[in-house]
C-alpha cells in the first residue's frame, strides 16, 4: 500500500481524507456523545442526500449542496428543539426522510443518464476528488478554530449548561453553533464514509475513548488517535482485499469498540469480585 501511495493520485488523497476525518471526528465525536445527539446527527446526515442531488441538478459541486441542505436542517431541528412546540424526534424522521427524497427527485429531474452517487450514501474513499480535499480542509479548519477558540464555553456547557447559562454564556448560540458544527462535519466524512456509515465514524473512535478517560481533553485526544487507527487500518484492509472503503473502516471501528467494551467489562467484574472477597 505504501507503493500505491507514492504512485497515485487517489491515495494520497485517500490518506488525507483519512486525516482529516478523523481528527473533525475526534473532536465533535466527543460533543455529540456527551450531549446525547447522535439521533440527531443521524438526521442531519441524511438531508444531505438532497443537497448533494441539487448540486448535480443545477451543475455546481455537490459537496456545497451538501452543507446548504445540512446546514439548514440542523438549524431547523435546533429551533425546535429549543421552542418545543413539537416534538424533536418527529422532525428529526421527518426531515431525515424529506432529505433522502429530494436527492432521489432531483437525480430523477435530470436529463439524460443519472449520475451514480452511490458513494455518497456508502462512501468510497478512493474515489476522492482534489475538489473535496480543498472543501474538506476548509470546513475542518473552521470546526478546530471554533472548538479551539471557544473551548472553555464548550466544556461549561457540555457539563453543566444551567451553570453556563447563569454565568453569562449564551447557551442558545452554542447550540446552534453546534449544530452547524455537526452539520459541517457530516459533509466532511460523506466522501469517507457516506450519508448512511457517517454516524458510526462520528460516534465509534469517541465512543472508545470514553472506555480509557473521563476528561473532556483526553478524551478528544484519544478519539482522534483511535480515528486515525480506524481509519488508516480499515483503509489498508479494505485496499488489499478489494472491498469498500467505508464499510470496512465502520466495520473495523464498531468490531474494536464491542471488544474492548467486553474486556473492560470483564476487567471490571474481575476487579468488583476481588475486591468483595478482600473486604
Amino acid at each position: 500500500m505504501l507503493n500505491a501511495i507514492a504512485q497515485y493520485q487517489f491515495m494520497q488523497n485517500a490518506c488525507v481524507a483519512c486525516l482529516l476525518s478523523s481528527v473533525i471526528c475526534g473532536i465533535i465525536g466527543v460533543i455529540i456523545i456527551e450531549k446525547k445527539l447522535v439521533m440527531m446527527s443521524g438526521g442531519i446526515a441524511h438531508t444531505v442526500y438532497g443537497g448533494v442531488g441539487l448540486g448535480y441538478l443545477l451543475g455546481f459541486e455537490p459537496m456545497i449542496g451538501a452543507l446548504a441542505f445540512s446546514a439548514a436542517s440542523a438549524l431547523g431541528i435546533g429551533y425546535v428543539n429549543r421552542k418545543g412546540k413539537v416534538r424533536s424526534d418527529v422532525v428529526i424522521g421527518l426531515l431525515w426522510s424529506f432529505g433522502m427524497a429530494c436527492g432521489i427527485f432531483f437525480i430523477g429531474m435530470m436529463k439524460g443518464y443519472p449520475p451514480d452517487i452511490s458513494s455518497y450514501l456508502f462512501g468510497s474513499i478512493l474515489a476522492v476528488t482534489r475538489t473535496d480535499i480543498y472543501v474538506m480542509l476548509i470546513l475542518s479548519a473552521a470546526i478546530v478554530f471554533v472548538i479551539a477558540a471557544l473551548f472553555a464555553h464548550w466544556k461549561s456547557y457540555l457539563f453543566d449548561e444551567e451553570f453556563a447559562f447563569v454565568t453569562g454564556i449564551n447557551t442558545a448560540f452554542l447550540d446552534y453553533l453546534l449544530l452547524i458544527l455537526i452539520a459541517m462535519t457530516v459533509v466532511v466524512l460523506i466522501r469517507v464514509a457516506g450519508i448512511i456509515l457517517a454516524i458510526a465514524m462520528l460516534t465509534a473512535p469517541a465512543a472508545t475513548a470514553s472506555l480509557f478517560t473521563s476528561k473532556l481533553k483526553n478524551r478528544i485526544w484519544l478519539s482522534i488517535l483511535f480515528g486515525l487507527f480506524y481509519a488508516f487500518f480499515g483503509l489498508w484492509l479494505s485496499y488489499n482485499l478489494r472491498i469498500a472503503s467505508g464499510a470496512t473502516i465502520v466495520f473495523v471501528s464498531v468490531i474494536i469498540y464491542f471488544v474492548l467494551f467486553a474486556v473492560r467489562a470483564l476487567l471490571y467484574r474481575k476487579k468488583r469480585k476481588t475486591a468483595v472477597r478482600e473486604g
